[in-house]
């Protein structure tokens, strides 16, 4: 029914798929409105309830080391059927090319970034898929460092098993969590999100070493994890490097931290405009892990030869499923290393 050029969504919608679509606007809460609960502490201090930010604040120092010494996953937060809800929302769909062995710890190199990775949130948080496909493996979601800044928002990121991407974090979960960890890192970061174009795989990798010579240093072997359709979660023109428009989201990027996006997708109750994401099927690959030997202080030639073997693994791992997994699956996108 479109009224206006907008088409809204039809009234005799199965309320399975509304419960879906209130899951993923929740969720989006966290990263888009993390603000809100501070303006509202911050509101509190001029009233009678000053007493109510003063004691958070004060736990929230008390507790400022948590995202950096593994966190504080909860049990009961990550087998919530409100993530069902998530994952059939799209749906997102977890595959295994290997096994796991829960006596080694791992970092899962995960691509692509897309806006917002989903399949990030819809596979590593929840327990009941990835822990049927790797029992006694746990991951650890490593975010930025900002994100715990934000009241209540930061609390509900560590029930939710997410780390700071801080060196000395991941080094924790290595060395101090015991075994069975797996890192889950999202390499290409906030640059990789400026190049989320749909029907595209345009990956942030060439320039990004760390998480190789952590796991050089810790003996954690690498696991490559390739997404497909996480870029068609939202549209996004492409920029040029030599744009604009992309010259200015890069300055903003080195103030901010984070960068900014031109996107858009479909609303609440219309398809036409808004923030919330596509339905599209997000399959995601967890490919063979390459195994590491510890070296404390490893040269630059070694982390070179780590790095390109992971990049080819990567590279054999999206060739082999991208037939059967992306959306276009006659024409499937070219993966490019940049």
């Amino acid at each position: 029914m479109k009224i206006l050029g907008v088409e809204f969504a039809p009234l005799n919608i199965p309320l399975e798929r509304r419960f879906q679509t209130l899951a993923v606007a929740y969720s989006l809460s966290t990263y888009f409105f993390g603000f809100v609960p501070l303006l509202f502490f911050i509101y509190l201090m001029f009233t009678q309830y000053y007493y109510i930010p003063i004691l958070y604040f004060s736990w929230i120092y008390y507790d400022r080391k948590t995202p950096s010494q593994g966190g504080r996953p909860f049990k009961w937060m990550r087998q919530r059927c409100f993530y069902k809800n998530v994952v059939n929302y799209f749906p997102i769909t977890l595959h295994k090319t290997a096994n796991l062995d829960p006596e080694e710890n791992y970092i899962f190199g995960y691509h692509p970034h897309g806006i917002l990775p989903f399949g990030v949130f819809g596979n590593f948080v929840p327990s009941f898929n990835f822990n049927a496909l790797f029992p006694g493996i746990t991951p650890k979601i490593v975010t930025l460092d900002l994100n715990f800044v934000f009241p209540i928002c930061r609390d509900l990121m560590l029930f939710r098993g997410h780390i700071s991407s801080k060196k000395e974090s991941i080094e924790w979960a290595l060395t101090k969590c015991g075994t069975g960890n797996a890192i889950v890192l999202v390499v290409g970061g906030a640059q990789e999100a400026l190049d989320a174009v749909p029907n595209t795989m345009k990956l942030t990798i060439k320039s990004r070493k760390g998480f190789v010579k952590i796991a050089l240093m810790n003996g954690a072997s690498l696991v490559p994890v390739i997404s497909f359709g996480e870029n068609e979660t939202y549209y996004q023109s492409g920029n040029n490097d030599e744009s604009v428009t992309r010259k200015i989201q890069i300055t903003l990027k080195k103030l901010l931290s984070f960068s900014l996006p031109l996107f858009w997708g479909r609303g609440i109750f219309q398809y036409s405009f808004g923030i919330l994401p596509y339905r599209t099927p997000i399959h995601t690959v967890v490919g063979k892990p390459i195994e590491v030997n510890r070296i404390s202080e490893p040269t630059k030639e070694q982390i070179d030869e780590l790095h390109e073997r992971y990049m080819k693994e990567l590279l054999d791992l999206y060739n082999i499923n991208k037939s059967k997994y992306s959306k276009n699956q006659d024409n499937p996108a070219d993966l490019i290393l940049q």
